[in-house]
């Protein structure tokens, strides 16, 4: 076979290096090509991570059995001999930098398991890149320098999960350097200042979010593939809010890394809230930063002992269910079966709430139009199972609603139940939240349910007259740090301070642990959480106008982009099929009972979209018994598209 000359860039010869060039045969394999390169650079260090880079295609060349013919390559190929792994720099929530080698050959799935297994943060699938956002150009160099945290020298592992020496990987206890970088990886930061929370972009409207949203990373290509190159900075941030498996033991990282997501969110108002949950979040912010000065940093113990620690309490509370008498099981029914309850179909309607008489039963809520009429036919027979249930609660003004979202053929009804005290609506709320589980009033979990409901409430009643000593202590208090900038315009600092302080009163005998758990309960209480705009705008079928997607973990809404009123809902388990047409990039969908939506997106790639969809199919899929091994296969079949094969 005749011979031809091959040109190849070496990365390590520097940028003004002229290419190497090669007399090969178009049978030579990949290997034999890099052996050449290898004997002519002449230099003697470990090739091994080293692999060929076609420029033209955006590929790399890894298999090296593979002939230069099998792969299509001839002489007029750019190719570059190159490092797999590279230096990143990765932007965490907490908004420090760590710079690590990552690989730039694999698919960025598999970059960020390998970052989350070197920092120690569990169920990795959870979470990925994105490019970050322009910064506002002040003094920006100064303050990176600042932030950066070098972890280069950790050698990537493929282990899944890693051997830890004193509660923390072992990598980071080889200095006392090394164990400062975990600390700072564990231990939630001081509320920022208000200049700094001010200097970060903040989304005006939807179409702001959906920007952001189109920032996030391929998962199924390689970094090199997406234009990130050596030392770019990325973000790591939570994608997919089906926080599973969180156990505080274990994920000392990932729950401090995941609670600074979450404030950040409420900072810049990313997910709204009101002034009575933003004071409630504030008083939290001011506890944990207080709890993280002083409690020592705890760290987790003997994994048997842990386990067996675990069981142990999983038989008990099994036991106590199994225990639960008849009549205990009868009382819990009685409290519920039937109340006076204020029903209105729809939020936005102009006709006020109706009493009408509810009755629970098994997993459905019936409604009649008096206490008497209850013996016959109800004037409306709900199933709760598969609903969604949200509260609207202010307990300043003893509101206490409760928002169902009731799966149907042509999307999802929407109706509210307006309940007559505290009472009533922690025994409803708890009913309605085990029926959309598929679980009747007799369920072991009703009462603690209940009983969680009201403590959380608790922690949102003030306390008049509480707060006059705490605030003579505590002058010092930056409250505009621990609120978002709607209401630095709103409230004077000496405003905000009392207010603050009364709900802190609510949550001061929290631990640390607690109060991060507490505060991410409560943020995922929140009628947003989990919604994430995509891609923009997109056209829908029989639609002329662009509108917007909000894909939630666990439903699809249509989104009227001039008005922002919600105009259709669609479960993911009503879900048949998924098509996307990668010619014309557009979005085909099927829905049980015959219902068919299209959409293609206007300015962004409907690959987001698609990966959305698939990812959080994927994460419906995870149980307990197989929590320590991924389905990456299935992960990319559900969200690789045409690249998965």
């Amino acid at each position: 076979m005749a011979s031809w000359d091959l040109s190849v860039t070496v990365e390590d010869l520097g940028p003004d290096a002229p290419p190497v060039t090669l007399s090969v045969t178009s049978d030579l394999h990949v290997g034999g090509v890099i052996l050449k390169l290898v004997e002519k650079t002449q230099i003697n260090r470990d090739w091994s991570d080293h692999g060929l880079w076609w420029d033209q295609k955006q590929r790399w060349l890894l298999r090296t059995p593979w002939s230069l013919e099998k792969y299509g390559i001839h002489a007029d190929a750019r190719l570059v001999f190159m490092p797999q792994h590279k230096a990143l720099r990765v932007g965490l929530p907490s908004g420090k930098t760590l710079r690590l080698q990552a690989s730039f050959s694999t698919p960025v799935f598999q970059t960020v398991m390998a970052i989350c297994r070197m920092i120690n943060i569990r169920h990795p699938e959870e979470l990925s890149l994105l490019r970050p956002v322009e910064e506002k150009k002040k003094k920006k160099d100064k303050d990176l320098e600042e932030e950066l945290h070098d972890l280069t020298g950790v050698p990537l592992s493929s282990v899944s999960r890693p051997c830890l020496y004193n509660g923390m990987p072992a990598h980071f206890a080889d200095s006392a350097n090394m164990e400062v970088i975990y600390k700072m990886l564990s231990v939630t930061q001081p509320p920022p200042a208000p200049e700094a929370i001010a200097k970060q972009y903040r989304p005006a409207s939807v179409v702001d979010k959906a920007h952001i949203n189109g920032r996030w990373l391929d998962s199924s290509r390689c970094l090199l593939q997406q234009g990130i190159q050596e030392n770019d900075r990325l973000w790591l941030r939570f994608k997919y809010y089906t926080l599973y498996d969180i156990e505080p033991k274990y994920d000392v990282v990932r729950l401090t890394q995941l609670y600074e997501q979450a404030r950040w969110a409420v900072l810049l108002e990313d997910i709204d809230c009101t002034e009575e949950e933003m004071m409630l979040f504030g008083a939290l912010q001011y506890h944990i930063n207080k709890a993280a000065q002083s409690e020592p940093q705890v760290l987790s113990t003997s994994t048997a002992m842990d386990d067996l620690e675990s069981a142990l309490q999983s038989l008990e509370v099994k036991m106590e269910g199994e225990g639960s008498s008849a009549s205990e099981l009868l009382v819990r029914l009685s409290e519920l079966i039937k109340a006076f309850i204020h029903f209105r179909p729809k939020k936005l309607t102009l006709k006020g709430y109706k009493q009408y008489w509810f009755k629970f039963q098994d997993t459905s809520i019936s409604y009649f139009k008096s206490k008497e009429e209850s013996i016959g036919e109800p004037i409306q027979h709900i199933n709760l199972k598969g609903c969604e249930v949200a509260p609207d609660v202010n307990m300043a003004a003893q509101k206490f609603l409760i928002r169902l979202l009731i799966p149907a053929p042509e999307g999802m009804n929407e109706l509210y139940l307006r309940c007559e005290n505290e009472q009533q609506y922690a025994q409803w709320m708890a009913g309605c939240r085990l029926a959309s589980k598929g679980k009747s009033l007799a369920d072991s979990s009703f009462q603690s349910e209940i009983q969680s409901i009201r403590s959380f409430l608790a922690m949102q009643k003030t306390n008049s007259g509480s707060h006059g000593n705490a605030a003579a202590g505590d002058e010092s208090i930056n409250t505009h740090s621990l609120v978002s900038p709607r209401y630095h315009k709103k409230y004077k600092a000496k405003q905000l301070t009392p207010r603050i302080l009364d709900a802190y009163q609510n949550v001061a005998q929290l631990s640390l642990t607690d109060a991060i758990m507490r505060f991410l309960q409560i943020w995922q209480a929140l009628p947003d959480f989990g919604l994430s705009y995509e891609i923009l705008t997109f056209r829908f079928k029989g639609s002329r106008k662009d509108e917007v997607l909000g894909i939630a973990p666990n439903r699809l809404i249509r989104i009227d982009l001039g008005v922002g009123d919600v105009v259709k809902t669609w479960r993911y388990n009503n879900m048949k099929q998924w098509n996307v047409n990668w010619d014309i990039r557009q979005v085909a969908i099927e829905f049980e009972g015959n219902v068919n939506i299209a959409f293609s997106c206007v300015t962004a790639d409907c690959k987001i979209v698609h990966e959305f969809i698939g990812g959080y199919i994927f994460m419906s899929t995870r149980s307990r018994e197989k929590s320590d091994t991924l389905n990456e296969e299935l992960f990319h079949k559900l969200t690789g598209g045409h690249e998965a094969l």
